[in-house]
């Protein structure tokens, strides 16, 4: 079988699917990618990349700091969302057509996958690298849900395309995560649940006999958020100084803090460091959450943007971890947060729950077998 992949020029996005990728080729199934360039090509490291679109014009760092509420979602949708699939759409029409795919596999923000899919009548999968629209989110706002729906037929007409939500194929979603996490979701319909799919990272030089054996808490914000970050990863610094039981490790990759106290590094082999330790701060980035609930750790979250406000209700209401704005969070509010979430072990439990479900689902093998067993 050939698989395309088509994906947004967004690190959380790729993860995932490059783990089911190498499973894929692993089966001997043929994989090509497409997407926005050069972008594509540096996080997929793959070797037939399909162009589409200038990932310099949907680049993270361009968008504007402090939206929250509707006007991220306005921003998110009219900004990003619509423009990238109308950006991707003619590339990924001209993968098609020389790579001839027998399945499209879409991710759930590259719109253009399904719009190129529906039009040739080629099956079609949603990858939901987020549990963020699974469980209907506007279903209370049903004013922004249709403003939404109208934006999708926008695009659908502009591209002479009949068919559904361009979110979710009505044939098979792949949701990597699972509803220990997420919460029951109302219409499961074609989505399975497997977990996340954790693919290895590029190698990155790191310094293990700096740990010293005590507890470890890591300060994390990803790679997308150096300069908005600069802020709330000075008060995790602060913080973690004030707790002598713990050895602290803030990644900062602009190279800006300093501290005696705390161990500052630039980038870590997260899955790896995060097995080391005992709880993790951060925004809130699927990956992140993914791979410190794998490893049954507890989480303190400071969403930003996006989809990470609503991860971290989730991780609270799974009772594995607690959430603090990350607009206003100082120091003492983060030592007490993680004061709490080490000494009360309930949070520690809640997480191993979480990371038993994930290992139940099945991650790369479960997609794959799932992609497999899709009607062509």
């Amino acid at each position: 079988m050939k698989y395309l992949l088509v994906v947004p020029p967004l690190t959380g996005h790729v993860a995932p699917l490059r783990a089911v990728a190498a499973e894929l080729v692993g089966r001997g199934h043929d994989v090509a990618w497409c997407g926005p360039e050069p972008t594509t090509s540096e996080l997929t490291r793959a070797g037939r990349v399909y162009a589409a679109g200038d990932a310099l014009e949907f680049a993270v760092e361009r968008r504007p700091e402090g939206l929250r509420g509707f006007a991220a979602l306005k921003y998110l949708w009219e900004q990003y969302l619509v423009p990238l699939a109308d950006a991707m759409v003619p590339g990924v029409e001209k993968a098609v057509e020389a790579f001839r795919p027998d399945v499209v596999l879409a991710d759930q923000q590259a719109f253009a996958g399904a719009l190129v899919a529906s039009r040739r009548s080629l099956p079609w999968v949603t990858s939901a690298s987020t549990s963020t629209e699974l469980g209907d989110p506007l279903g209370a706002m049903p004013k922004i849900a249709a403003w939404v729906d109208g934006l999708q037929e926008g695009l659908r007409s502009r591209h002479k395309v009949s068919c559904g939500d361009l979110r979710f194929s009505p044939d098979l979603i792949l949701a990597f995560t699972t509803v220990s996490l997420t919460g029951p979701i109302a219409d499961v319909g074609a989505v399975r649940f497997v977990g996340p799919a954790l693919a290895p990272a590029p190698p990155v030089g790191f310094s293990w006999d700096r740990l010293d054996g005590r507890p470890l808490v890591i300060a994390t914000l990803g790679t997308a958020n150096a300069a908005l970050g600069r802020r709330f990863l000075s008060e995790c610094v602060d913080a973690l100084a004030g707790m002598p039981d713990v050895q602290g490790l803030v990644v900062d990759p602009a190279g800006e803090l300093l501290s005696d106290d705390v161990l500052i590094v630039k980038r870590i082999p997260q899955a790896e460091v995060v097995r080391k330790a005992a709880a993790v701060i951060c925004h809130g980035g699927h990956n992140t959450v993914s791979e410190t609930l794998a490893s049954g750790l507890p989480l303190v979250i400071a969403p930003i943007r996006d989809d990470q406000s609503m991860l971290a209700q989730q991780v609270e209401a799974a009772g594995a971890g607690l959430r603090l704005r990350f607009d206003r969070a100082k120091a003492p509010d983060i030592r007490d947060t993680v004061t709490e979430v080490l000494t009360d072990p309930a949070y520690a439990a809640a997480a191993a729950r979480v990371r038993a479900s994930f290992a139940a689902a099945g991650g790369v093998v479960a997609a794959a077998d799932h992609l497999e067993s899709l009607p062509h």
